[in-house]
């Protein structure tokens, strides 16, 4: 008999620990790298060193006859050998009803190179140092051409790509522009102004991996993703062959937030190669070149306006500006800057109407994908700036600003004019309970304790709402396994969230099945029948949606099963906490003893479930957080020394695992706003090349996190969860860089853009 289901211990909303953690400990997690296959070969890309230029020639012969080289590809291999130019998902059309431009790439350069890293070549070879040393061999022809890196420049800058004239990518364009100016036009108040945010390089601590394999006519590939079974129809197009005969695998990732979410170049250069060689080719990235290679974040230059009336409450939003997209279109590369920024921004406050007027640009830097929340953080961070900006030039409160506006519980299901339909919710709430565990009231105290040490400190609030990413089909499978365990199988990918254990805690509470029997399985598209990958924080909806209704698919399946088991009719079967009975008797079997059984008669299966599930709609996560600050003002130092805040993530299914995803986005918005900058000189040269030259946050520089629920269980699905992963940056972003210019204007000096680094700081206190 199977052990008995402990339903308290591993309930929903019980912080149980994360059961891959002992393996990952230990160091016997099995990342991409860690792979190695008999009789690999080893490849290295051959990147552009210049940023813009005519690609006269391309001399490889060198490094064909070097020692140990196996194969030199070029685009024109590429071509011959029938692989595809790499297609990405960009919004469109143009507001005017315009399509977009949709330049060909492919992946090796093809006539221009548009960015330094731009790839030129795939080298492979017995060894990754031959390949490496081969690569240095390559000699590019190119006539150098003006390049652009800021994307309000580039409207006038040498064209990119003949396909978009004035390198605009997108002319984007949302809401009744008349009706806004009509309420800026008799507005009491407007304030406004320039507001960047900064390009980011993901830095994730597992740099991008591959290893491909040509076997019985399939392409296999290994790798680093976000989800296998969108990334196996991805590598299908660009192989050109059937979905059938390609096959995603991912093992352990070691961290993504969007990036490892998309097709690379490297991925049909190193599988055409393993085609052409019989063999597997193994690629792995090294830091150097992932700064170039994968696709950056953020880097929107929006002027944003609010407009008020006499009493301070809000008409209307105004937004125009760019979205820096880089050389090329990759994934999500113009939605963060776009829809994504018009569905967030108006966050948690009535905001009646709304413009906004966005161009995506072409520049001479890396490709800008998704970073984590891709465009939730942003509009979050426009708005609490301009509230501030708000209450300075009225007089109000700017908490008290804040609850003028703020929609109420009574006005759920509110309809807000972003097309969003938010469900849930109580702003006011969340906003007391953050100021109290933040001890809002005794700042000037500590402000005062600070000023006796020489110090500035300031405070500032980051209160948010972001939409969840919207609806789509998803795979749920549940299988009865020989040795007794239950596997989950499920279209998301975890890329180091946890998903095993709290989608092992739904399926408990479903099934009744015991804790340590689930097994999770994710990362191989040969077992999936569809998947959307993990994004936009709705895996614990989406998934967590799919595995209540497959439950329920498993208990259909088994009440006939277990009445034939049981010696009774169907229609007297119950199931509940784990076991099916007969109604009024005392005749009762676990799932999994039904399991065992029916295996034993020769009906291995017959409980399993695999099937695709309607996805869940978008849910509202939101919350407040309260930072303060200390300057140095002889050196500029800016040390985040207090941060307390609560959160409305809906019905909670794991806290740890839901605070360890706060304080990790926490974490990232600190580092953007006070230090993570991508630079570029005027030839296009990245001067932020590696760790040396960007600043990633260090634990020293984190204070202890204060950290406080107030869940508003969300309509929008059946768990009732809100999603949780990019809430941290959606706070922290506005919240830190308040405090640093409320510290600022305390001494006198103007406001500061990010990021807030010693050196920018410093010569804001000196003017």
């Amino acid at each position: 008999m199977n052990a008995p289901f402990e339903p308290g211990r591993f309930a929903v909303g019980q912080p149980v620990s994360r059961m891959e953690d002992p393996v990952l400990l230990r160091g016997e997690g099995r990342y991409t790298d860690d792979l190695n296959l008999p009789g690999q070969a080893y490849g290295v890309m051959v990147r552009s060193r210049v940023a813009h230029g005519i690609l006269r020639g391309l001399d490889v012969e060198a490094a064909r006859a070097a020692p140990g080289v196996l194969a030199v590809l070029t685009v024109a291999d590429l071509k011959a050998a029938g692989i595809k130019p790499m297609q990405v998902n960009v919004a469109g059309p143009n507001h005017d009803g315009t399509p977009i431009p949709r330049p060909v790439q492919y992946a090796l350069a093809e006539h221009k190179v548009r960015y330094v890293g731009d790839p030129l070549a795939f080298i492979v070879a017995e060894t990754r140092a031959q390949a490496k040393d081969a690569a240095e061999l390559v000699a590019p022809d190119i006539d150098s051409l003006p390049a652009v890196t800021e994307p309000a420049a580039a409207l006038t800058a040498t064209p990119l790509h003949d396909e978009a004239p004035n390198n605009v990518v997108l002319d984007w364009k949302f809401g009744d522009e008349a009706a806004v100016n009509a309420a800026f036009a008799s507005a009491a108040h407007v304030v406004g102004g320039r507001m960047r945010n900064n390009r980011i390089v993901v830095a994730a601590l597992e740099p991008r991996a591959c290893i491909a394999e040509y076997s019985h006519d399939r392409f296999i590939l290994r790798v680093v993703s976000q989800g296998a079974f969108g990334l196996r129809n991805a590598v299908a197009n660009a192989m050109n062959v059937p979905k059938d005969n390609a096959r995603v695998l991912t093992g352990n990732v070691g961290g993504s937030f969007g990036m490892k979410g998309g097709l690379y170049p490297e991925y049909p250069c190193a599988l055409l190669a393993a085609k052409r060689l019989g063999r597997a080719v193994k690629w792995t990235d090294e830091r150097s070149d992932s700064f170039l290679s994968d696709s950056h974040g953020r880097d929107h230059d929006q002027h944003v306006e609010l407009a008020l009336d006499a009493e301070g409450t809000f008409l209307a939003l105004r937004v125009n500006g760019f979205g820096n997209c880089g050389a090329y279109l990759s994934n999500a590369t113009s939605i963060p800057p776009t829809m994504n920024l018009v569905k967030n921004i108006i966050g948690t406050y009535r905001t009646p109407l709304i413009h906004v007027a966005v161009r995506c640009m072409f520049t001479n830097t890396t490709p800008v994908g998704a970073y984590r929340g891709a465009g939730r953080p942003e509009g979050n961070y426009y708005m609490q700036r301009l509230i501030e900006l708000a209450a300075a030039k009225t007089g109000i409160d700017a908490v008290d600003l804040r609850k003028r506006n703020m929609i109420a519980p009574s006005m759920m299901p509110y309809a807000a004019p972003s097309t969003m339909n938010y469900d849930s919710g109580d702003f006011t709430a969340v906003l007391d309970k953050a100021l109290a565990v933040a001890d809002w009231d005794g700042f000037p105290a500590r402000r005062a304790e600070s000023a006796a040490r020489g110090k500035l400190r300031g405070r500032g609030i980051g209160q948010y709402l972001e939409v969840t990413a919207p609806a789509r089909s998803e795979m749920g499978g549940i299988r009865f396994e020989a040795d007794g365990t239950v596997t989950i199988i499920s279209g998301t990918l975890d890329y180091g969230q946890g998903h095993a254990t709290p989608f092992a805690q739904v399926l408990c509470r479903e099934l009744g099945v015991p804790f340590d029997k689930v097994r999770l399985v994710q990362g191989d598209s040969d077992q999936l029948l569809d998947g959307g990958g993990t994004g936009g924080s709705r895996s614990i909806m989406n998934a967590g949606a799919v595995i209540i209704a497959s439950s329920a698919d498993v208990v259909a399946k088994g009440k006939p099963l277990a009445a034939d088991v049981l010696e009774a009719a169907e229609v007297d079967i119950e199931f509940s906490a784990g076991r099916f009975s007969v109604a009024g008797t005392d005749r009762v079997i676990s799932l999994m003893d039904l399991a065992s059984t029916l295996r034993a008669r020769g009906k291995a299966g017959a409980l399993d479930v695999a099937a695709v599930y309607p996805g869940v709609t978008s849910a509202f996560p939101n919350g407040v957080h309260v930072a303060e600050i200390e300057i140095d003002p002889e050196t500029g130092v800016v040390q985040v020394v207090r941060y307390a805040m609560a959160n409305d993530f809906g019905v909670v299914v794991n806290p740890n695992l839901v605070a360890g995803q706060a304080h990790g986005g926490v974490v990232q918005g600190i580092g953007q706003a006070l230090g993570e900058r991508v630079s570029y000189d005027e030839d296009g040269q990245i001067l932020s090349g590696s760790f040396m030259d960007y600043a990633l946050p260090r634990a020293d520089e984190i204070p202890p996190f204060v950290w406080e629920s107030y869940p508003v269980p969300a309509t929008t699905n059946p768990l009732g969860a809100k999603g949780c992963g990019e809430a941290g940056c959606a706070g922290a972003l506005p919240a830190v860089m308040i405090a640093v210019n409320d510290a600022l204007a305390s001494a006198g000096a103007p406001p500061v853009e990010m990021p807030a680094t010693p050196e920018v700081v410093w010569r804001a206190l000196s003017r």
